[in-house]
């Protein structure tokens, strides 16, 4: 029990420290009242294609690991309770 709590708990590290790495890269999405003002359009072919961009597999994969992160949370809190 010690072993796999010890192998969680570097796994838990190194999610948690690719997860401020992405927080700390990713892009502003928010255009803010600018948009509202010009009458940005979000039906154009960029709109459309953000998840195939760069930005777009980052918020993905930050997504996925903030969920990897939520769950080692609750594993190790258990196995630490134990």
């Amino acid at each position: 029990m010690v072993i796999a709590r010890t192998i969680l708990t570097i796994i838990y590290f190194i999610v948690a420290l690719v997860v401020i790495i992405l927080a700390l890269i990713q892009s502003k999405d928010d255009s803010g009242l600018s948009s509202t003002i010009s009458g940005s359009s979000t039906n154009n072919f960029y709109e459309k294609n953000k998840g195939r961009t760069r930005e777009g597999k980052q918020k993905r994969l930050m997504i996925i690991l903030s969920i990897v992160f939520a769950i080692l949370t609750i594993v190790l809190g258990i196995l630490y309770l134990a």
